[in-house]
């Protein structure tokens, strides 16, 4: 289980590879949570998560068990100097790239907050496009909405819907991973495609060459 968690240690600061569908920290009754998968590893006691990933996304989270190095970490993050980068199907074709700079309402404050998202077009997959998303801020949902404000939704995403389209080997999930996160000392930690959404990828890809007749 371990190695299948664990992306790499450096002293105390541990990457892990959370699956999609569990929660960061502990919620509903009945309901798994990364730290108790933690707990279950065999990983050293009392790793806790220093940043959020949303419940249906898969990819690189970095957990500590010292207080030390989870303030400086917390605070690369706040000052948004850490660089995060994600891996996103969305439907129909992209732009090249581009920047969204949409401010999105933020419930708890009540007004909308700015929002600064980047991206750039990875792949063209028939009526898909695969991207990479790097976010500037850190705004709830901040990709899903974005991409989803363009006209481009996830794949699988139940919340901000797009067309109700198809999906060759449809993964089940929503189609979002944590791909790599660089810290400002210049650490970088990549989590590697879950198998689902590899194996969409490759049945995409098969069905594109089929329709060009390659």
């Amino acid at each position: 289980m371990v190695a299948d968690l664990l992306i790499a240690r450096d002293g105390p600061l541990f990457a892990l590879n959370k699956p999609a569908g569990l929660a960061v920290h502990p919620g509903q009754p009945g309901l798994d949570d990364l730290i108790a998968l933690i707990g279950r590893s065999g990983l050293p006691d009392g790793l806790l998560p220093i940043h959020r990933l949303d419940r249906p996304v898969s990819g690189v989270i970095l957990c500590s068990a010292d207080p030390d190095v989870r303030r400086t970490v917390s605070g690369w993050f706040a000052e948004r100097s850490v660089s995060k980068r994600y891996r996103a199907l969305v439907y129909g074709r992209t732009r090249v790239k581009g920047i969204i700079r949409r401010p999105l309402d933020d419930g708890r404050r009540g007004k909308p907050l700015p929002a600064v998202s980047r991206y750039r077009r990875i792949e063209w997959l028939g009526g898909f496009t695969l991207v990479e998303v790097r976010p500037e801020t850190g705004r709830k949902h901040q990709i899903r909405r974005h991409l989803h404000s363009l006209g481009h939704a996830l794949v699988g995403d139940e919340r901000y819907r797009g067309p109700r389209r198809k999906v060759p080997a449809w993964p089940g999930r929503l189609w979002l991973h944590a791909a790599a996160i660089e810290l400002p000392d210049g650490r970088r930690f990549e989590a590697p495609l879950p198998a689902e959404l590899q194996t969409n990828l490759d049945a995409l890809r098969a069905g594109a060459r089929e329709a060009a007749g390659v």
